[in-house]
């Protein structure tokens, strides 16, 4: 088992990776403060690995909230299924909430611990790539809105985030693929060296071997802990991990939560990133062809949807966090390893980016 931290005074805690972890009650009970333990998961990852983690949490009274699975129930809706299961077994402020399952699970059970009794603990047990990774990792929580993902939450930190890498065995190929684009992620925007490793371990990550997925794991975290410690709040550099995110958030909200997985938007929202600060004459033709070549090795897509227009991207992109005072900020690349977040482009250059061939430029690279 590896052990990292995110640092961040009386709120700081640790992540946990390794194998097998679910079953290790010495992960979960040191930070499990009464004797209430509310796990909310899915109907996909409850029969998979609810059990294990009951047996981990032994000696405690515990219930399970089952949830839809998928981003189209991410709203209101089934937030308060978590409340209506913790009032009817009148769990207190003492209670912990667990959030067994992926992106989604973490985000809705983080929103309600932050909202239950205006706040009770919580721990992150991330079962996919994508939420072991990035989402389970610096407290962001939130439900979508039908106007824009992510829009209404809260920043609410875990008390602990147990990794266990064996659950990725059961992840769906395309599930896995979209745990990728988050990995590639930091490559891009911090690390170049990983970037790298990642290009000469593709394969292995791609075929579950459990030192690379290990390896990946941690230097992703620790790459997210870093700008966490230096940015809790999203004021400044952890912005940059929004890369390629502004694109494919208008993906997900123009064709529907769940259609395309959020890793999925993420892949082709990277490529149009790389595309524009290719434009920008920030990086050059072999740096953006570079991460458009790792992000097809991952299995991931490049193009947009061909449903999409300029000016659906345009409407939906409007509706972002990162807009300010009413000017789109983006994150770009300056080199590779090197992100910035900007509003000082000039809006043809958007344009010409929203409209290029991305099809024509990703065959030419499949043919190389």
């Amino acid at each position: 088992m590896q052990t990292l931290k995110v640092e961040l005074a009386e709120r700081s805690y640790p992540i946990y990776i390794g194998e097998g972890l679910l079953a290790n009650p010495q992960c979960f009970l040191p930070h499990v403060a009464g004797k209430q333990v509310a796990i909310v998961t899915n109907e996909t990852v409850a029969p998979l690995y609810l059990a294990q983690l009951e047996q981990a949490l032994a000696g405690r009274a515990v219930i399970s909230v089952v949830l839809p699975d998928g981003e189209a129930h991410k709203n209101w809706e089934t937030l308060q299924l978590i409340f209506d299961g913790l009032l009817k077994a009148r769990h207190d402020r003492r209670t912990t909430i667990v959030a067994l399952g992926g992106g989604v699970v973490g985000d809705m059970a983080g929103f309600a611990a932050a909202c239950y009794q205006r706040g009770v603990d919580f721990i992150q047990v991330p079962t996919t790539l994508l939420s072991q990774v990035d989402s389970s990792v610096g407290g962001k929580t939130g439900i979508n809105h039908p106007l824009g993902k992510n829009m209404v939450g809260a920043f609410y930190q875990p008390k602990a985030v147990v990794i266990d890498t064996a659950s990725l065995r059961t992840l769906p190929a395309r599930e896995l693929s979209a745990g990728m684009a988050e990995v590639i992620k930091y490559g891009l925007i911090c690390d170049e060296p990983f970037l790298g490793w990642l290009e000469a371990s593709i394969e292995p990550l791609m075929g579950l071997d459990p030192q690379a997925l290990t390896e990946a794991i941690a230097r992703s975290c620790q790459a997210k802990a870093d700008v966490v410690n230096a940015d809790e709040r999203e004021t400044g550099v952890r912005a940059t991990l929004n890369l390629g995110h502004t694109f494919g958030h208008a993906i997900e909200t123009h064709m529907g939560y769940g259609v395309w997985l959020h890793g999925e938007a993420v892949g082709a929202g990277t490529a149009m990133a790389l595309e524009m600060s290719m434009r920008l004459g920030w990086i050059d033709q072999a740096a953006r062809d570079r991460g458009l070549r790792l992000l097809l090795r991952a299995g991931l897509p490049v193009v947009p949807p061909a449903a999409m227009g300029a000016d659906d991207f345009l409407r939906h992109m409007a509706v972002d966090k990162k807009v300010l005072d009413g000017r789109m900020r983006l994150v770009l690349l300056r080199r590779l390893g090197e992100a910035v977040v900007t509003d000082d482009y000039p809006q043809e250059t958007l344009r010409a980016t929203l409209t290029a061939d991305y099809a024509a430029i990703a065959a030419q690279l499949r043919g190389k």
